[in-house]
């Protein structure tokens, strides 16, 4: 059971030294004397560093496929007979 009359718990940074601070407003490390404040964990991250969320993969939505160059009606329909229409004889038209 933690004695409460020591302060709080702290493990140092630097040495990694457990110790408590037994209440006292600055808590250095007995071993090294390093203040404990001055913790790289306590900082707040830097913009080079990236946090949990950024490092997250980004969904990336696909990409509308490129759409045929439009095409006058009349090329487009002379094309089109051309390629699937069978030839009609215009000699019908006259019986």
């Amino acid at each position: 059971m933690p004695a409460k009359d020591l302060g709080n718990k702290f493990v140092c940074f630097k040495c990694s030294t457990k110790f408590y601070d037994m209440k006292k407003p600055d808590p250095l490390c007995p071993k090294c004397g390093a203040d404990q404040r001055e913790s790289p964990a306590l900082k707040a991250p830097t913009e080079g560093r990236r946090g949990r969320l950024s490092a997250a993969p980004k969904i990336i939505e696909p990409t509308p496929e490129p759409e045929e160059a439009e095409v006058g009606e009349d090329e487009e329909g002379a094309d089109f007979e051309d390629e699937d229409a069978e030839p009609v004889a215009e000699d019908e038209d006259e019986l």
